[in-house]
């Protein structure tokens, strides 16, 4: 992750975002030699937020990890079956 002084965002600021949107890491922001910040390009927030949403959700979560015990234990349905089954 890159590291910039607080005094060092202040004076560019109005360069940040395309700085971020090019290389899409985070910049954490320092202040005194300690973390008090991280600026992030805004997708890599809402994916953040969006991550949180499902770890959030008891159901998805129980739902999401039957599905993935199902795949480890080989039951699975090509998509071509399913297809094939549901008539389409």
């Amino acid at each position: 992750m890159n590291e910039m002084t607080i005094s060092e965002a202040r004076e560019a600021l109005t360069r940040l975002p395309g700085r971020l949107a090019r290389s899409s890491a985070s910049l954490t922001i320092t202040k005194r030699g300690r973390p008090v910040m991280a600026l992030l390009p805004y997708e890599l927030f809402e994916a953040i937020l969006e991550t949180l949403e499902v770890m959030t959700d008891e159901h998805l979560m129980k739902d999401l990890k039957r599905g993935i015990r199902e795949i480890e234990e080989g039951r699975v349905v090509s998509s071509k079956k399913l297809a094939r089954d549901l008539g389409l």
